[in-house]
């Protein structure tokens, strides 16, 4: 399974979504591959991705896509990001 953790323009949030989902799937025992993107390079890097996770902020942004889009409102809670990785994948 690949998910991909988009922000605006540079990798650095992104890459916090990232470290802290790949954190919230280990408690979940689920595996998967997530890399960290900003929004300009998500139609090639998403192009086969499973889920997206993103701001609110972005959604608009992200263009058509066959990924479930997860909204998280903060990127340094864990639960919020578990419950919702289950709810989209469980």
């Amino acid at each position: 399974m690949k998910i991909v953790a988009i922000c605006g323009i540079g990798i650095g949030t992104s890459a916090i979504l990232k470290v802290n989902a790949e954190r919230a799937l280990d408690r979940l025992g689920i595996d998967a591959n997530v890399t960290a993107s900003d929004v300009a390079s998500v139609a090639a890097v998403a192009s086969d991705a499973q889920v997206i996770l993103t701001s609110s902020e972005l959604v608009g942004a992200i263009g058509k896509t066959n990924a479930d889009v997860i909204v998280i409102d903060n990127y340094f809670d864990l639960d919020e990001i578990s419950a919702k990785l289950e709810a989209a994948l469980g």
